[in-house]
């Protein structure tokens, strides 16, 4: 007599699912080590530039040098990522950021650091993470199966957050009792703690597992061109990179626009403002958490919660005061860290293994594109429009394109393809169609 099959198990939609990987496990614990050293050391990088040049200027600008080798070099970095094993490039990556910082350390310790030394310390770091951040970002997703992907991105979110507060938290206390060289050298190490991780690190069954096969694929043949291409051919990636740009350039910037906003028409003051940033963290994490809870995002739901979301930014910008605009914030910012999950899962899994790496340099080269243009562009905005102006008009420009580009793919993708027999004055009828 034959057995009865077995029931199938449960689907898990637990938002922590990518925890129960034991390797994943390891993996959350190195990256909050690391984010939180990383943002301690960027705390104190701040203060340090401030106290050598007494120029807030000057702390922009190292910021910006540290990002700007993303805009050209991410390509490059990413093809890097392709091309090496990704346990090895994330290593060897972390274990050169560690020297960088405990370089940093040491001049700050033997008073020898000048703000040249800094800028190109802070140049060396950005490229360096060029390689690191796509390596890092991918390596997490090799350890769980797909359908775990979403929840390790958004575990990796909370982890990020988590220690982003850690990190600033213990830059103080750091500062004060063991000086500034002392951070630095916490980054240092932190950064060898991952790298002590990462050969004990092993996939789970059902997870992605990165093939380098040179003799199969001569390196010809893996350029970055292949990556260039594949992205431009990819109408959902594209897809994907419209509604994020134009979220990013018209929404989202709510440092910027929310500070003028509360501080102005509001009338409130620095610490409203307080109010403001720590109801945006609480949202942030809450839909890390509930992005983590999906399965198999789409770029669909991405562009939904993203116009859904600059609904909520018109709806802000006409808040009458203060009470209104902390309801309208939590949303808000739970509606943006649910979409910058499902992005993130759609950009690290549509393409094929051999492609992600340069799939995500050429995302890193995009993003920095944004990150650099997008302030500035809505601090125009707002010095015409005003800050009310700006979210009303940003948010309405966001919702406007998501529908009209959600309009012309379904009429395109329901337009009949009429069909007549040759030499037949048959009638024309609709070829069958596939679903979108």
């Amino acid at each position: 007599m034959s057995s009865s099959p077995t029931p199938a198990q449960p689907v898990s939609r637990s938002p922590w699912r990518s925890l129960r990987h034991r390797s994943m496990r390891w993996w959350s614990v190195a990256n909050f080590v690391s984010n939180a050293g990383t943002w301690m050391q960027l705390t104190v990088q701040n203060l340090l530039v401030l106290q050598i040049t007494g120029s807030a200027a000057a702390t922009g600008l190292s910021m910006s040098v540290q990002a700007a080798p993303a805009l050209l070099m991410s390509v490059l970095g990413g093809a890097a990522v392709d091309r090496w094993p990704r346990k090895l490039t994330a290593a060897v990556s972390q274990a050169l950021l560690a020297a960088i910082a405990f370089t940093t350390a040491l001049l700050v310790a033997l008073d020898r650091l000048d703000m040249t030394s800094l800028m190109v310390l802070a140049a060396v770091t950005g490229v360096v993470a060029t390689v690191d951040n796509p390596a890092c970002a991918l390596l997490g997703n090799d350890l769980v199966p797909a359908e775990d992907v979403p929840s390790a991105i958004g575990v990796g979110a909370l982890v990020f957050n988590a220690g982003r507060l850690a990190g600033a938290a213990l830059a103080g206390v750091t500062v004060g009792f063991l000086g500034t060289a002392a951070a630095y050298f916490a980054n240092g190490f932190s950064f060898l703690f991952v790298t002590a991780v990462i050969p004990f690190l092993r996939p789970a069954a059902g997870a992605a597992r990165q093939v380098v096969d040179r003799s199969a694929r001569p390196r010809s043949e893996m350029t970055v061109r292949e990556g260039l291409a594949f992205f431009a051919r990819r109408p959902r990636l594209l897809a994907l990179a419209g509604v994020t740009g134009i979220s990013a350039v018209f929404g989202r910037n709510y440092g910027l626009t929310l500070a003028v906003l509360v501080t102005g028409p509001l009338a409130g003051g620095a610490g409203a403002f307080g109010t403001v940033s720590t109801v945006l963290a609480v949202g942030g994490i809450l839909g890390a958490v509930l992005g983590a809870r999906l399965r198999r995002p789409t770029v669909r739901l991405v562009g939904a919660l993203a116009a859904a979301g600059a609904l909520l930014q018109v709806v802000a910008g006409l808040s009458p005061s203060l009470t209104v605009l902390l309801v309208l914030v939590l949303p808000m910012a739970v509606v943006e860290s649910v979409s910058d999950t499902a992005g993130t899962a759609v950009l690290q899994t549509d393409p094929p293994a051999h492609l992600r790496g340069r799939v995500l340099g050429v995302w890193g080269s995009i993003g920095t594109v944004w990150g650099l243009g997008g302030p500035p562009a809505l601090g125009l905005l707002m010095e015409l429009a005003g800050p009310r102006g700006a979210l009303v008009t940003g948010g309405l420009i966001i919702a406007a394109s998501i529908a009209s580009g959600h309009l012309l793919r379904t009429r395109r993708g329901t337009a009949p393809l009429l069909l007549r027999g040759p030499g037949t004055d048959a009638p024309a009828r609709p070829a069958l169609e596939t679903a979108a």
